[in-house]
């Protein structure tokens, strides 16, 4: 469990972890839709038995950031949600002055990651996208008027053993993610509008071509996970990160694994290979 509570403006709930000595960098994570920071708790350890000190937020609308109804992000919560992601990098920055700060993003959360580098590309030192993929390509395929359903990505999956297989061929960690109260739900209908809009300008060059081309990415999914459809979703993001100029950009496809690449039954890999990079960058 994290080392430390704390409150954001926008009564977003935070979290740290410490490593048991000075810490040598920062690992700042932003968490996926309809889930929690602390099911990163695992990963957040890993990084603190190497000597980082780790934050990350409870979304707007999620975990301990829930007001009223999971998955309400609020008014014109989408854009407050991409913000929140430098808010937290403000207070790491301050608390940890001199540190260098990795930002790892995992699906709804890479999403956000993805508008906010548009602009603040400088704000980090290296970033990791995970389950991810070319949002606005994905948007034909869903009804924004509606809630989103999560369990749609279950799709490829027959027959299913439960709504939520696609997250993992791991069943213990579907499982742990189907009891939890705090995971299953999409956002409401207007932020999903407002997340799958901001999406687009990932589609313009000259959007992305505004990013620092020195920036460090690390780009992880699982080759069958149904948000990145078999990979063509994930190709597109690639080929826009390469033709704006990113030099540092790596890529990694786990075969067989599905979306949470950090939940999945060879995770010990995953993070021993994320490390390796995030070590190798800074």
């Amino acid at each position: 469990m994290p080392d430390e509570t704390f409150t954001l403006p926008g009564s977003v709930t935070a979290y740290r972890w410490d490593p048991a000595g000075p810490p040598v960098a920062v690992l700042q994570l932003t968490h996926g839709m309809g889930e929690h920071v602390l099911r990163y708790d695992r990963v957040a350890r890993a990084f603190t038995d190497r000597g980082f000190a780790v934050y990350g937020q409870d979304h707007r609308g999620h975990g301990a950031s829930i007001r009223d109804t999971p998955g309400d992000l609020g008014p014109d919560g989408w854009p407050a949600l991409v913000a929140d992601i430098g808010v937290l990098t403000a207070h790491v920055r301050a608390e940890r002055p001199g540190l260098p700060v990795v930002l790892l993003a995992h699906s709804m959360g890479s999403f956000a990651a993805q508008q906010y580098l548009l602009e603040n590309s400088a704000a980090v030192d290296a970033a990791v996208l995970t389950g991810t993929a070319a949002l606005d390509v994905l948007e034909p395929a869903l009804d924004l008027d509606r809630p989103l359903d999560l369990a749609v990505f279950n799709a490829p999956f027959q027959p299913p053993r439960t709504d939520y297989d696609w997250l993992s061929r791991d069943e213990s960690e579907v499982d742990a993610y189907v009891a939890d109260p705090l995971c299953g739900f999409g956002i409401d209908p207007e932020n999903t509008r407002a997340m799958f809009a901001g999406a687009r300008r990932l589609a313009d060059p000259a959007a992305v071509g505004a990013m620092r081309p020195d920036l460090p990415m690390y780009l992880a999914v699982g080759e069958q996970d149904p948000v990145n459809g078999n990979l063509a979703l994930f190709d597109v993001l690639v080929r826009r990160y390469r033709e704006a100029g990113i030099k540092d950009l790596t890529t990694r496809v786990y075969p067989g694994a599905r979306h949470e690449i950090l939940n999945e039954t060879n995770r010990a890999e995953v993070v021993a290979e994320l490390l390796a990079w995030t070590e190798k960058v800074l």
